[in-house]
């Protein structure tokens, strides 16, 4: 049985990780109003957006534009990896890589060549792990308050690959925040640009009407401008997911280990009481004893 005074340091010690559990949810917790605040006010941006391109695309067809044509023989893919910088987060970035990999034996064949774009050091360091192709990395984004400029940036650099031949598919991994309990790991094509539902196919399915749009330059003009934007959109929309999930994933983490705190605090307080009852015990036996000793 160990010593009273171990048991009082190990109650000691687990205090002091529930300060630090309790100190991280709350941070967790004021940084996912921002995120969430900042992903609810982009998503009817990015839902009106795609409306107009799928009516504009509905009306020029899959020729108008080279990223809406899909590659004859696929044989370069390219990956954007979204994770977390830092830990801490339940199984938040080892479900996104699990999805990743998931995605490479899926689309797996004779000649085919994968190439990745990373967020975060947790998928960076996957990929070093798995010696995978990295074509760019960018730390210090999922998690902060970032801007449109950074998702431009990349999006560009995925529009130059396609366009150039480097690319024949792209797909983006993030996390999908759907509750604070649930974030899913999703996987997104962004190039080709797959088809996007028209205002009669938004009909035949029940949606909501979409209105009929006058386009002033030609569609073919207006498609070469927001189709690229499109990616940008895209790829900002993941990040926000992500990042949002992330403060969720990593506020759900720290409350489950300050309750595991307070439950071995709990045990080892009664561990406490028991070592201290039995020394007690073992005293007043001694005690006892002597006194019996002196009497005989």
């Amino acid at each position: 049985m160990p010593t009273l005074k171990d048991v009082e340091l190990k109650i000691k010690g687990v205090k002091k990780t529930k300060q630090i559990t309790k100190a991280m949810n709350m941070v967790a917790t004021s940084r996912l109003r921002g995120a969430q605040g900042n992903m609810d006010a982009f998503r009817p941006y990015a839902g009106k957006f795609a409306e107009v391109l799928g009516s504009l695309a509905a009306k020029a067809g899959e020729e108008a534009n080279p990223l809406l044509v899909p590659k004859s023989e696929v044989k370069n893919i390219h990956v954007v990896l979204c994770t977390s910088d830092r830990g801490l987060c339940g199984g938040f970035n080892l479900n996104l890589i699990e999805k990743a990999a998931a995605l490479m034996k899926a689309k797996a064949g004779e000649g085919v060549a994968f190439s990745f774009s990373f967020f975060g050091k947790k998928g960076r360091d996957w990929g070093r792990k798995e010696s995978l192709d990295k074509r760019a990395q960018y730390l210090g984004v999922v998690g902060t308050a970032f801007d449109f400029t950074v998702a431009a940036k990349v999006g560009r650099s995925l529009v130059d690959g396609f366009l150039s031949g480097a690319y024949d598919e792209v797909y983006v991994v993030y996390a999908r925040f759907l509750s604070m309990a649930k974030q899913v790991p999703t996987v997104q094509q962004l190039l080709p640009i797959p088809p996007i539902a028209s205002a009669d196919q938004a009909v035949a399915a029940d949606q909501p009407y979409q209105a009929e749009h006058i386009c002033e330059p030609s569609v073919e003009e207006l498609l070469g401008d927001l189709l690229p934007r499109n990616v940008y959109v895209q790829v900002f929309s993941a990040l926000l997911e992500t990042s949002t999930s992330e403060h969720a994933a990593r506020m759900m983490a720290m409350e489950n280990a300050t309750k595991a705190c307070n439950d071995m605090i709990d045990s080892l307080t009664l561990a406490y009481n028991k070592a201290r009852q039995a020394a007690i015990t073992s005293e007043l036996m001694d005690i006892v004893g002597g006194a019996e000793a002196l009497k005989g």
